[in-house]
């Protein structure tokens, strides 16, 4: 045994294999030990590259398994780098794992070295026992599911067995590697599969020190900081084959080839995704994400259809809006004169020129919009509901149960161990952790919480400046378009109104400011985040999502909310207008006598629509040119020559920041699809649309244009989920709110049932009860209108009052210019409809949550017969060994007879739990 490794129970700052003398690995034999007789050591000079598969995944003997490349170029000035990488890769060699380099003449290049890694069984039996990773004891002998009802309509949508299930169903146990006779273990050359293989090379990587035993400097550990500083230039695992075709070597399983074939295409947009084999190749964290957006798209499909049918029955219902008839009316919106719209440059206009937008706003204001708000409200919570169900079954299929305790107490970031210099005791744990001063920490906090408050004030500052273009131009545009120039243009002449140019042209102008505003805060999110210090992978990414979600939520919805709750509800009267900020010169924006939703739609689908288009570019285009651009030459070399790590190596590097933005894109877009969804019903449909492609974009990004990413565990989607229950229920809110104050729903329905003329309930004169009177002869001199600024037929001497959208008493009564009755009456009921409907819709969300469980019945009885299964299996395994044990003492000591104590069955349990 002086050959080989002792393995060593160390986990903290201390290597878990600790190699004999003559295990060592030297440089002059490419990182095999000395003492390997099972992996003969070829001569570099012999091997033909040409004959070596360009898929290969193996060191050069065809039999060790690359788990992991690492990448550099040799400076010439990099005699601290070249240092560095030495005593780096002797400390993986020590550590156990096996190295393998590439010269720089073998590259396609002719100047990066490949330093290939594989892991020994040894070492990944001790760094599974450490991380608890679960592998099978038992096959699985609980039934399958039953036949569900009608099955053979859902075979189109259905992807082979052997894609869907590559692995068989087991129980699972977190490995011992004591007990490694226990496991379920055909091949240990194929138990562990790549994903866990690569997941323990990274963990080893990421605690690995690059400085010398006798070093005073401890802090010099960790691949990131040698990635960062420039010693390496990538550090990956790899790709099983090429995406477009299976690999030639038997022993490689071409699951990227099945993922691409079976996946990632867009012609199988309406297949099912094979989470399994995703989760298998990538990991349990991208397979969860994946899972919850192919959830997430389904559940869209219900609200899209009932959606639409909102749509086109306001579309349907156009002869029964009597409403807009009486605005394109020339008996009464053509005789009906407006108050300007602005100071000096805007002159008085005919009702009737807003046919067109209340027509427009009639599709997305109707009665069916009331119902989509509260089935949507419902909607949502049955969306998180049935999601809690969907991530509960595949915790358990996964082997994530209990995961989350492992996650914190066993994976703290490198970078937290590096900067944490100060040591306590854990009372849980008995031993000496990483500790960071409060003080510290607190003035980290508050230095992060103002630098968050700052620049959501810079964000505020620019809607702010966006309002003041808004009110600026609108003039602009009345000045220019009072003699109707835009009707020269053909088709949508007739349709372009000051109004909808001004919101059309600020909806562009603050999406590009969104934009940039995203590109400078996510650097600054990042900094602030690395600054606190975060102790886990885990919390490190909750505190960054929270930071960028808050910022998001400003950066795109605060124009909405600006056009929905403040726009036309701060503008005082003709004569007593308010101003922006009190003094300056740019007067609130009114609504259209149509009302804002139709203003609300607008900002909606530019700012969503655009977001999604552009993201979809991001997200496939760059990488896609940057790889084209980045594998130019080696595309004119013979196959034989481009390696399998050259090729991934030419590939993009997901970031480990990768799936935090696909998750912050998509619960955007779930904002804007639940918050204003009583302005734009057709919101879901665009969503569904988006993500039909988002998944395929995605998965196409994945297997094709970036390197396999580290695999690594996440039991749920994590703060997105608070995020999102915290989503669900402002929406509720809002869309009350939205119902109530933005759209014209209950001024229309107090007319009809308290004002109408008649018995009838009948919107007849609506238009003329809901436009209040102003005398001319009160404007001043500031609101008054310029010369030549009012249209032609605009007549002083004959028309002396002018209408303006509000409900106040005419000039000349003793209340003049003060709210009538029927505005109290109005304002009561629109709170009265908030109270009513946040009421009824929160009592059915929390009767359905209630009623749902958030575990199936199902998979509490998997976990409590699997838990059952491994304390059992235990029991008898440590018996039927006591039993070995002592029948070889009895045979050892037979010629002298040793008496044994009784051992009584507690304690025989007691030591095998």
């Amino acid at each position: 045994m002086s050959g080989r490794s002792r393995l060593t129970g160390k986990t903290r700052d201390e290597t878990l294999i600790e190699m004999s003398r003559n295990s060592l690995c030297d440089e002059d034999n490419n990182g095999f030990p000395h003492d390997t007789e099972d992996y003969p050591q070829p001569d570099p000079s012999e091997v033909d590259k040409h004959q070596q598969s360009k898929d290969s995944v193996f060191f050069r003997d065809g039999k060790r398994r690359i788990d992991f490349i690492l990448s550099y170029v040799d400076d010439r000035d990099g005699e601290r780098k070249q240092e560095r990488r030495k005593e780096y890769e002797a400390n993986l060699q020590k550590a156990g794992l096996e190295l393998e380099t590439e010269d720089q003449s073998e590259s396609d290049d002719g100047k990066t070295y490949y330093v290939k890694i594989h892991t020994p069984w040894d070492v990944l039996a001790t760094y599974a026992d450490v991380l608890k990773i679960k592998v099978p004891f038992k096959a699985n002998d609980i039934p399958a599911h039953k036949d569900i009802p009608m099955n053979w309509l859902f075979t189109p949508f259905r992807l082979p067995n052997h894609i869907m299930n590559p692995e068989p169903d087991y129980f699972t146990s977190p490995f011992n590697k004591e007990k490694i006779d226990f496991f379920l273990i055909d091949d240990k050359e194929t138990f562990f599969p790549p994903s866990v293989r690569n997941r323990i090379v990274y963990y080893i990587l990421a605690r690995c020190a690059y400085h010398k035993e006798d070093s005073d400097d401890k802090n010099k550990k960790g691949i990131k900081r040698l990635l960062n500083n420039g010693t390496y230039g990538a550090a990956f695992p790899l790709h099983d084959s090429r995406y477009w075709k299976a690999s030639r070597d038997p022993n490689s399983e071409s699951e990227r080839f099945s993922l691409y074939k079976h996946w990632a295409r867009f012609f199988s947009f309406f297949k099912e995704q094979p989470l399994n084999l995703i989760r298998k190749y990538y990991g349990e964290k991208i397979g969860i994400y994946f899972a919850w957006l192919g959830f997430y798209t389904e559940m869209l499909f219900f609200a899209a259809v009932v959606g639409l049918i909102c749509f086109l029955y306001g579309l349907f219902t156009f002869d029964d809006n009597i409403w807009s008839k009486e605005i394109c009316s020339e008996e009464i919106g053509g005789n009906i004169i407006m108050c300007p719209l602005c100071d000096k440059t805007c002159g008085y206009w005919k009702l009737n020129s807003t046919c067109n937008s209340s027509w427009q706003s009639h599709m997305f204001d109707n009665v069916g919009t009331v119902f989509f708000a509260i089935f949507m409200g419902i909607w949502v919570t049955l969306f998180l509901e049935f999601w809690k169900r969907r991530q509960a079954r595949l915790e358990y299929e996964w082997d994530l149960v209990d995961f989350e305790e492992e996650q914190q107490q066993l994976q703290l970031r490198p970078e937290y161990e590096i900067k944490c210099t100060s040591r306590r005791l854990n009372p849980v744990t008995q031993e000496m952790e990483p500790y960071f001063p409060v003080k510290s920490q607190c003035a980290r906090t508050f230095l992060s919480g103002a630098t968050v408050i700052f620049w959501i004030s810079l964000i505020i500052a620019c809607i702010i400046g966006v309002i003041a273009y808004r009110l600026a131009v609108y003039a602009a545009f009345a000045s220019i378009m009072k003699d109707s120039p835009t009707n020269n243009i053909q088709m949508v002449g007739s349709l372009i109104t000051p109004q909808l140019a001004t919101s059309v042209t600020a909806s562009c102008i603050n999406f590009v400011i969104i934009m940039i505003l995203n590109v400078m805060y996510e650097r600054v999110a990042i900094w602030i985040t690395d600054m606190e210090i975060p102790k886990t992978h885990l919390e490190y990414e909750n505190k960054l999502t929270v930071k960028m979600f808050l910022f998001q939520f400003v950066n795109y919805y605060s124009s909405c909310f600006y056009v929905a709750f403040f726009k036309g509800k701060f503008v005082g009267r003709p004569g007593d207008y308010i101003y922006m900020f009190g003094w300056s010169k740019l007067r609130n924006e009114e609504c259209d006598p149509g009302g804002c939703l139709i203003e609300l739609t607008t900002q909606l689908v530019i700012v969503m629509a655009g977001k999604q288009v552009w993201g979809n570019i991001q997200e496939a285009l760059v990488p896609w040119l940057l790889n084209w651009w980045g594998s130019r030459k080696a595309r004119s070399h013979p196959e034989s020559l481009y390696s399998r790590w050259e090729q991934d190596h030419d590939l993009q590097n997901f970031s480990h920041l990768g799936l935090f933005y696909e998750y912050l894109e998509m619960v955007i877009q779930f904002g804007f699809i639940t918050l204003f969804v009583a302005s734009f019903p057709l919101a879901p449909l665009l969503a569904l649309l988006n993500n039909i492609i988002e998944v395929r974009v995605d998965a196409w990004k994945f297997t094709t244009q970036f390197r396999r990413p580290v695999a690594a565990k996440a039991h749920s989607i994590g703060a997105w989920q608070e995020i999102l229950n915290g989503v669900a229920v402002f929406s509720v809110v809002t869309n009350a709110f939205i119902v109530a104050f933005t759209s014209d729903m209950i001024p229309r329905l107090v007319y009809m049932y308290a004002y109408s003329p008649g018995n009838d309930l009948s919107m007849k004169g609506y238009i003329n009860n809901s436009l209040s009177v102003f005398n001319i002869s009160g404007f001043s001199d500031e609101n008054r209108p310029d010369d030549g600024e009012s249209p032609e037929w605009f007549n002083s001497s004959v028309i002396t009052t002018c209408r303006y959208r509000d409900y106040r008493y005419p000039p000349g009564h003793e209340k003049q210019y003060t709210h009538t009755m029927q505005f109290w009456h109005i304002l009561a009921a629109k709170l009265a409809f908030i109270i009513i409907m946040e009421h009824v819709v929160f009592m059915v969300k929390f009767f359905v949550a209630w009623m749902i469980p958030d575990v199936p019945a199902e998979v509490k009885a998997r976990v409590k017969r699997e838990r059952y299964l491994i304390q059992e299996y235990l029991h008898n395994y440590e018996v039927e060994n006591l039993k070995i044990q002592l029948s070889h003492r009895n045979d050892d000591c037979s010629s002298n007879p040793v008496d044994y104590p009784d051992i009584s069955r507690r304690e025989v349990l007691s030591e095998c739990l």
